[in-house]
């Protein structure tokens, strides 16, 4: 079973990176080449080779401005797609700083909170993000239906009138 969650793990490693690099639109040799990697030596890590390397996941994060806690969070999940999804927007990254103020500031008073406290409040924000962004796509859909008209078509006329028609 170890090994199949090794394989599982691996897999989601390699299309994790590449998802990434490619929409970055970088080139191996130019990732190897950032990370001081020889090109082989790059191509084992992406491809998943080998024991999962914490620190040349937060090299290749560094090398193409993306989370390389949402990479590794990507291992947890299952789905390569987070990572992808989050580099952009660290949000991983983000939960990881957040998480080490709570722990400063709550400290031991953390042992006390109740699981179920615990799963309320963090899938109550995070339905609240999702909510958010559904209404930011909404409201800039609708921004830009309501303001497309106004465009010159590529055919110059003035959006499918008959003026000026032969």
């Amino acid at each position: 079973m170890e090994s199949a969650d090794r394989q599982s793990q691996s897999e989601t490693l390699s299309t994790a990176l590449r998802l990434i690099r490619t929409h970055r639109r970088l080139r191996a040799a130019d990732v190897a080449k950032s990370m001081n990697m020889a090109l082989r030596s790059y191509e084992h890590f992406e491809s998943g080779g080998g024991r999962i390397n914490i620190e040349r996941v937060h090299r290749f994060a560094e090398v193409t401005d993306s989370d390389p806690h949402a990479i590794l969070a990507a291992l947890a999940l299952g789905s390569p797609a987070f990572a992808l999804r989050c580099a952009d927007n660290k949000l991983a990254t983000i939960l990881a700083v957040v998480l080490q103020e709570f722990d400063e500031e709550a400290g031991d008073a953390i042992a006390e909170l109740e699981s179920l406290t615990i799963i309320n409040t963090f899938t109550k924000a995070l339905r609240e993000l999702a909510a958010q962004s559904v209404r930011r796509e909404s409201a800039a859909d609708a921004w830009l239906e309501e303001r497309r008209h106004r465009l010159v078509s590529p055919t110059g006329d003035d959006g499918g009138s008959d003026k000026g028609a032969p």
